[in-house]
């Protein structure tokens, strides 16, 4: 089975988007879908990348939970300082913050955390891995935030990828 269908999710979603788009489900256009959802997914597996290793599940738990909640936080605080841009702007600026992490995985989700954590944007990172561009929305101190972004984000994914 995992020869002739790879990625069985995959397919099961090109062959849902190929029946959205077309607006149609005659039996051509299922046939169409099929073959799309095995052929492509067939050809492209040489592209995938290999699946990360994965140690420390619980740890794995408790950096979703803990971004779920810097994820609220931070869109409060955003919200806050917008609110009172007026009297107050925001102190936005870009922060270099040196990484220990160099794990492709490990840094993709430190990527997708920072995209979905509100107020922080990546800019930039170094082509040795050794640094991340941040642009931060508000900040106060930049040593704190560096101690914080590594302590509640890299230390977890350090130990949960390498």
């Amino acid at each position: 089975m995992k020869r002739w269908l790879p990625s069985p999710w995959l397919s099961l979603g090109l062959l849902g988007g190929w029946l959205l788009l077309t607006r149609s489900f005659s039996p051509g256009q299922w046939l169409l879908g099929l073959l799309v959802a095995v052929l492509l997914p067939l050809l492209l597996a040489p592209l995938r990348p290999r699946p990360g290793p994965l140690r420390h599940k619980a740890r794995l738990l408790r950096l979703i939970l803990r971004v779920g909640v810097d994820v609220v936080r931070s869109a409060l605080q955003v919200a806050a300082s917008v609110l009172r841009a007026r009297g107050t702007p925001p102190r936005g600026q870009f922060v270099l913050v040196p990484l220990e992490l160099r794990d492709a995985h490990a840094l993709a989700a430190l990527a997708m955390i920072t995209a979905v954590v509100p107020g922080t944007v990546w800019a930039e990172l170094a082509p040795d891995r050794s640094a991340l561009l941040l642009h931060v929305f508000d900040l106060e101190d930049e040593a704190a935030f560096i101690a914080q972004f590594k302590r509640d984000y890299e230390q977890p994914l350090k130990e949960i990828f390498e």
